[in-house]
């Protein structure tokens, strides 16, 4: 397991967040996992 930090942009702006993967999981699943995190606290 690692810690990943990223910054994604979403609506206009940039956020930064981070993210706790696996360490064989792909760029694309783990760029998909922060995009999904940032749209899930803009829901709430």
């Amino acid at each position: 397991m690692r810690e990943v930090f990223l910054t994604v942009h979403y609506k206009g702006k940039n956020y930064q967040t981070n993210v706790i993967i696996k360490s064989e999981m792909s760029w694309d699943q783990i760029k998909r996992l922060a995009e999904e995190q940032v749209e899930k606290q803009w829901r709430t």
